[in-house]
């Protein structure tokens, strides 16, 4: 009784209890969820698509308690092990040590008994992965929110992610969807053949996703080009496409062809930018926000493995005002294709690279890294971060569920420091693209979102922002 009075001594001490409501894991966007829907005790918990029924339901209670299935079971670490990897299991609520919690601000829970934390298994994200008790360690499948809502269906995106960390957006792009939750402008504008006339198209509701029916409905009976992918972040950082009237190129290029890709997201239908090689966009946004010399910069894109070349360069980021091939470190880029110059790839590709002007490096130098890889997958999200001095990091993921792989995170590669960045925006090219000689703009590619942000992001917020992709439902 000594211990289990000094448990709860330091267990929460609500004033009442706190609402009954899901818990959801901020790893998958799936809920906490008692196996089988069933109140036997010794049912084991796992996670689970959303669907309102009771095993999902949840309450926090002022004694420390966590009760479930209409408040008649209580959640157990029930064999008390000292060691991470207990199961987790609902029983009889009768006050042993082990059935008292303590729900954390960062959206973790603890057992007090144990000092663990409620883990989705392995990182898991699949339905029926099992809950267990791990040592805490931030990763988000530590993290539950009592929220089903889609953080990017009138919730927060990845923009308001990052401004929470400190690191805003200044730049922001989808054909499939608002990047903020208060977003509700155009995304893109299409042109098409029949007489050149032009529509945008917008979202179906602020943060929520593209209204591809008024894009079908334009363009039925004709084809339509994507001239334009409109800057979200209130900078004014669109791209048109190089060789627009905006952005005057080379004979070479053209606009992306509007609907080569239709997807799902969200449950409903959008369009991607499907770029081959000779398309491409750009824009000098160094005087709108958009970091320039060593001042530190983050960016991803939510793109495709199954659409990839070997021509330079399918690159998302800061890239040199004068369209030129300027100097090491005038690009600030992420690269996603088959092309890899000075090794340290492992497999077929595509791999996530660094575009930093006078190089594609899939590490720190030219030589092998052991931690690169392959993403081959539909969907997949690629991250460049980068201080401007000392340290840049790259990391990739499955766009559609699971955690993010960190590929590099050390040093710049030699004669990189500090980095030059000029502060244009380009997508879908290198660049040295678009004007008369250039010739970067020789890659396939396909985007549907992404973001560029001032400061160094932590891995905290890169990992939310995974979070909130996987859970926008691309399919």
């Amino acid at each position: 009784m000594a211990l289990l009075t000094v448990l709860l001594a330091t267990a929460p001490t609500w004033s009442a209890s706190a609402p009954v409501a899901p818990l959801v894991s901020s790893a998958s966007g799936r809920c906490l969820d008692v196996k089988g829907n069933v109140d036997t005790p010794g049912t084991a918990l796992e996670i689970w698509d959303c669907n309102d029924q009771v095993n999902q339901e949840f309450e926090f209670t002022s004694g420390g308690e966590l009760r479930a299935m209409n408040g008649t079971r209580c959640v157990d670490a029930y064999d008390n092990r000292t060691a991470p990897g207990a199961p987790v299991v609902i029983r009889s609520c009768d006050g042993r040590p082990t059935q008292v919690w303590r729900q954390n601000s960062d959206g973790s829970v603890t057992g007090v008994a144990s000092g663990f934390c409620l883990d989705v298994n392995g990182a898991g994200t699949a339905n029926g992965t099992a809950v267990i008790l791990w040592t805490c360690n931030g990763q988000s499948s530590q993290k539950w929110t009592t929220s089903t809502t889609p953080p990017t269906s009138g919730g927060s995106g990845p923009c308001d992610i990052y401004s929470t960390g400190g690191t805003p957006c200044v730049a922001a792009h989808s054909t499939v969807r608002a990047l903020s939750g208060s977003y509700n402008g155009n995304l893109y504008q299409v042109r098409r053949s029949s007489d050149n006339a032009t529509r945008n198209i917008g979202v179906l509701a602020s943060g929520g996703f593209a209204n591809a029916a008024a894009q079908d409905s334009f363009c039925a009976g004709t084809s339509c080009v994507i001239t334009v992918v409109y800057d979200q972040s209130g900078h004014g950082n669109d791209l048109w496409y190089q060789g627009s009237a905006q952005v005057p190129g080379s004979s070479q290029s053209s606009p992306a062809k509007a609907t080569s890709e239709s997807l799902t997201a969200g449950g409903t239908k959008a369009y991607s930018l499907y770029i081959n090689p000779g398309n491409s966009y750009w824009r000098d946004g160094h005087l709108t926000g958009v970091p320039t010399g060593s001042a530190p910069e983050g960016a991803y894109m939510v793109t495709s493995g199954t659409h990839v070349n070997s021509g330079c360069c399918f690159d998302y980021g800061n890239s040199e005002t004068t369209r030129k091939a300027d100097a090491a470190g005038a690009m600030d880029a992420i690269n996603f294709g088959t092309e890899c110059w000075f090794g340290g790839c492992s497999g077929s590709g595509p791999w996530v690279q660094a575009d930093l002007e006078w190089g594609l490096y899939s590490g720190g130098s030219q030589s092998w890294n052991t931690n690169q890889r392959a993403f081959p997958g539909k969907f997949v999200t690629a991250m460049l971060k980068n201080n401007g001095t000392s340290r840049f990091a790259l990391k990739g993921g499955n766009a559609q569920s699971g955690s993010l792989t960190t590929l590099w995170d050390g040093g710049l590669p030699g004669g990189y420091s500090p980095m030059k960045k000029q502060g244009a925006i380009v997508l879908g090219s290198g660049g040295d693209c678009c004007k008369p000689g250039g010739g970067a703009n020789l890659s396939a590619g396909t985007f549907y979102e992404g973001a560029i942000v001032a400061g160094y992001p932590s891995d905290a917020t890169d990992n939310a922002v995974q979070a909130n992709v996987t859970a926008a439902g691309y399919r």
